[in-house]
């Protein structure tokens, strides 16, 4: 396990890592190839086995304004917005194939993760959404697959942001310290749903 770095050769870091570091980091993961086989299922009923699920949602509202501001929210990463946790990315907007990189700091380190945005849908029946999402390379504390989604359902117009991962440890460091590694899945997945909050109210205004 790397705990210091020259240029950028480890996600486990002892200070944080510039600009220039993380576009490189991108880029040698731009190279890699994901670390799991089951993609896109985060699109089906059934996970994988082997993984630990993960699922949150929460009511941003109602009609089709809320939903607009959502969707836009969440094409704009708006959902990554929190103090604890910043995305770097070298395209605007999701779309497959997107590398992007998730800066945390944890337990005095930073921690410096890789994934790959695997699709990118947007339906009108029988629920219209919009929805991503990426997957793990090879410099990622986890193994898996999350997807963010927004929903405009049409039986009461209400707007949901809906939220749905599978993951496993994939690092030492993540295996020896899961239920660490699990407490901060779980805060992602609050400080998550409460930026999408903030951006749908701040457009309301």
């Amino acid at each position: 396990m790397v705990f210091e770095i020259e240029g950028i050769d480890g996600m486990f870091l002892l200070q944080q890592p510039t600009a220039t570091q993380i576009d490189e980091f991108i880029a040698i993961q731009a190279q890699q190839e994901l670390t799991y086989s089951s993609l896109g299922a985060t699109q089906v009923p059934t996970p994988p086995g082997g993984f630990q699920v993960d699922h949150s949602r929460i009511c941003l509202g109602q009609g089709r304004e809320v939903y607009e501001q959502a969707k836009r929210a969440l094409q704009d990463w708006q959902h990554f917005r929190m103090n604890w946790v910043s995305l770097h990315r070298q395209q605007a907007v999701p779309e497959p194939g997107q590398n992007v990189a998730i800066l945390a700091h944890a337990l005095g380190l930073w921690v410096l993760n890789a994934s790959r945005v695997i699709y990118v849908l947007e339906e009108s029946e029988p629920v219209q959404r919009f929805a991503f999402a990426y997957g793990t390379l090879p410099e990622h504390a986890e193994c898996g697959e999350e997807r963010f989604q927004v929903e405009w359902r049409a039986d009461d117009d209400s707007v949901w942001y809906d939220l749905y991962a599978f993951s496993r440890p994939q690092q030492l460091l993540s295996k020896i310290t899961y239920p660490y590694v699990r407490h901060k899945q779980k805060q992602f997945a609050r400080d998550s749903l409460q930026a999408m909050q903030r951006a749908v109210a701040i457009h309301e205004k």
